[in-house]
């Protein structure tokens, strides 16, 4: 997909798809905290490293585009999953444990609408315009 000119509205999904997106991350949130939960791992660790993804928000120091990068690195679901896979084959339950919290982060932030940036700002997600200024999406009617 080409990148958006500056100040060009991002595109965002709406209606029933944007709904089951967002039930999608409160299911892999709750389904990561049990999962978490049979880790063992102490609950000071979640709670300390809950937040530990957005600290890529620091990126957008550096600029939108590359703000955006960064952001969505430490938030596509791609990276928790391949540490899952690495904590089960090596039977690493602390590995398995950061994992869940990841997703878990991941999931309540799909939940709460904050979607995978582009690179035009932080307040344009695939999930549409978060923020205050945002317009809210309205559905594709067929």
């Amino acid at each position: 997909m080409a990148d958006m000119a500056q100040g060009e509205a991002a595109p965002g999904v709406a209606g029933g798809p944007r709904l089951l997106l967002r039930l999608e991350g409160l299911t892999l949130f709750v389904g990561a905290i049990v999962a978490f939960s049979m880790t063992e791992q102490p609950w000071w660790l979640f709670a300390l490293l809950i937040l530990a993804p957005d600290l890529s928000m620091a990126g957008y120091l550096a600029g939108s585009r590359i703000g955006a990068l960064i952001y969505n690195a430490a938030h596509v679901t791609l990276g928790p999953i391949v540490l899952t896979v690495a904590g089960l084959l090596s039977g690493d339950l602390p590995v398995l444990g950061i994992a869940m919290i990841w997703l878990a982060h991941v999931g309540i932030d799909r939940a709460l609408g904050y979607g995978l940036k582009y690179g035009n700002g932080f307040g344009f997600t695939h999930l549409g315009r978060i923020g205050r200024s945002a317009p809210q999406p309205t559905a594709i009617q067929e």
